[in-house]
């Protein structure tokens, strides 16, 4: 790759991003105003440019404060996993090897750690994605179930959704609605994402009741948020 006009490439340094060694790249450039983060044309790592007179060091405490963008940027970059023979799906906390079985009868089930779909290939994608959505609605409902003694009112209704603009959504009619992608997080993730909705019934803004009504309801919030910063945008590259 060539350097950028104007630029002085300096040593190569690494970040740690979740125990993974994220290579640094910091430059100077004179017509810089501001210290700025990007990710590395074609290949691994982030550039730290740097305007004159800032020091390094600047550089560096700045990308250590946006690591978890660092990171979700770089999932972002990872390659999509199609739903193909051999793909691992991470389910519920699981590893799922695809295993296509054409000569059975059309369904998907689960054995061990091996997802069988049966049926065409072709039309594989579509029942797996549609075995993924039916698993994460069990998944929530078991949630919304495990809390209902604990909630003002039951939702009106629940759905599923791919969207990228949110997790999860509650409506002014207490209808709610979930990514059907957080079968594919943690269920620590999973779990904090439907406590979040179903405080909402509560509470419609985020200030001091609301949180506290989402601790009260028993989710590690603060380690799902971080989570779902730096892993989130990964789980669309499945499918």
């Amino acid at each position: 790759m060539k350097p950028l006009a104007g630029l002085t490439r300096r040593p190569a340094l690494a970040l740690d991003v979740d125990g993974v060694a994220v290579p640094l790249q910091l430059r100077r450039h004179p017509r810089a105003r501001r210290i700025t983060l990007r990710l590395a044309q074609g290949e691994e790592g982030v550039v730290i440019v740097l305007p004159p007179g800032v020091g390094s060091e600047e550089g560096l405490r700045l990308a250590q404060a946006h690591a978890g963008w660092i990171r979700s940027r770089l999932d972002a970059r990872l390659p999509p996993v199609p739903f193909v023979e051999g793909a691992v799906l991470p389910v519920g906390g699981d590893a799922l090897t695809i295993r296509l079985a054409p000569d059975e009868r059309r369904g998907v089930r689960r054995e061990g750690s091996t997802l069988v779909v049966g049926g065409d290939a072709a039309g594989a994608p579509v029942r797996i994605r549609n075995w993924l959505m039916g698993a994460a609605r069990r998944a929530i409902l078991r949630q919304i179930a495990l809390r209902a003694a604990l909630l003002p009112r039951l939702p009106a209704a629940v759905s599923l959704r791919d969207t990228r603009s949110r997790w999860g959504s509650c409506s002014p009619q207490a209808r709610l609605s979930f990514s059907w992608r957080l079968i594919l997080a943690p269920p620590f993730v999973l779990d904090y994402v439907v406590v979040h909705e179903l405080a909402h019934l509560r509470h419609h803004g985020h200030g001091p009741a609301f949180w506290a009504a989402v601790g009260g309801l028993g989710v590690d919030a603060t380690a799902a948020r971080a989570w779902l910063r730096r892993h989130g945008s990964a789980l669309f590259r499945y499918g």
